[in-house]
């Protein structure tokens, strides 16, 4: 099974820039999606972007479009989100997931049902 370690949270001022990274140090599957998501009381959990190497394209919550850009890099086994533009709205707490095998039909990568395997979140903060 896959097992997720996330690095690069922390402080920001707003406007600022972080880049998460989550690797995977456990099996490597041949299709599957990975995603980030975040936590906040006053938000709740939400898919932010995700991305299926077999099956398509990445797919970006609309909050986060033009400011964010998730991409997986196959060599390293390691997932990113780079995170541009941050607003106090974006604190919170990240975490990367990771689906086993998944259709190719999925409409949408971004429900977090869809994901087995998580990492154990990093701490995200903007500050005005």
């Amino acid at each position: 099974q896959a097992k997720l370690v996330e690095s690069g949270g922390g402080s920001v001022q707003a406007g600022g820039s972080l880049k998460l990274s989550c690797i995977n140090v456990g099996t490597i599957y041949s299709s599957y999606c990975m995603a980030w998501f975040r936590q906040s009381p006053g938000k709740g959990r939400e898919g932010i972007a995700c991305i299926c190497p077999e099956h398509g394209g990445p797919e970006y919550v609309d909050s986060v479009k033009g400011r964010f850009t998730i991409s997986h890099d196959n060599a390293k086994n390691t997932l990113y989100l780079q995170m541009n533009s941050l607003k106090r709205p974006d604190t919170a707490v990240y975490a990367c997931g990771a689906t086993g095998s998944v259709s190719n039909a999925l409409s949408s990568c971004l429900p977090s049902w869809l994901y087995t395997y998580w990492g154990q979140g990093t701490q995200v903060t903007v500050s005005s």
